[in-house]
């Protein structure tokens, strides 16, 4: 049990510091908004694993996979509400104001964003579907295994994430000593949010 529990461990943490959509925005976000917008991004995300997890417990995903339709719908849906995002940021201000206090109003939109992000993501559910079953280690109780493997996934996910958010934001105490640097952060989140919408698509 223990040896299969490391190796999941230490897989998921290869996966997870692969560059994906996920720890792309973490970063990205953390560069604008420093390293508190950047994890509560992060919890948002890796609550979603409890979703998919639940999916993949209970057959679920299977279904996803066996029908296209609905799996490219979910996925267009993703990609649409990324495209939202970046319009949004467009639409503000052309002067982004590079600021790393946060109201409790606006850290919960930023945990709805990666919470919405990873739920319309459905390649999250067929990766894990494709994933997990290779570290069971009992034909029995298979839903508690599931949740066991799921829990260590999010719990080494946001710890990756977090560090990720901390060194940007190190990273953004550089770059934001001049706001000259503002309209270039608005077109890096623009950009961003395209990637991340194209990625899951293709």
């Amino acid at each position: 049990m223990w040896e299969q529990i490391l190796a999941f461990l230490l897989a998921s943490m290869a996966l997870t510091i692969s560059p994906g959509p996920d720890i792309i925005y973490v970063l990205s976000q953390s560069l604008v908004g420093g390293k508190l917008r950047g994890f509560v991004i992060a919890l948002g995300l890796v609550s979603g694993i409890i979703f998919h997890t639940t999916l993949v417990a209970f057959g679920v995903s299977a279904i996803i996979k066996s029908s296209e339709t609905l799996f490219w719908s979910i996925k267009i849906a993703g990609a649409v509400y990324l495209l939202y995002l970046a319009y949004k940021v467009y639409a503000n201000s052309s002067e982004l104001k590079l600021t790393k206090s946060s109201s409790y109003k606006s850290l919960g939109k930023y945990f709805k964003t990666g919470l919405i992000m990873n739920l319309l993501n459905p390649k999250v559910s067929l990766f894990f579907l494709a994933f997990f079953p290779g570290f069971l280690w009992s034909t029995t109780n298979t839903v508690t295994q599931f949740y066991i493997l799921g829990f260590i996934f999010m719990l080494q996910a946001l710890l990756i994430f977090g560090i990720v958010a901390t060194l940007s934001d190190r990273i953004s105490n550089l770059l934001m000593k001049s706001q000259h640097q503002a309209e270039f952060f608005k077109w890096f989140q623009i950009s961003i949010f395209i990637l991340i919408a194209i990625l899951i698509l293709f």
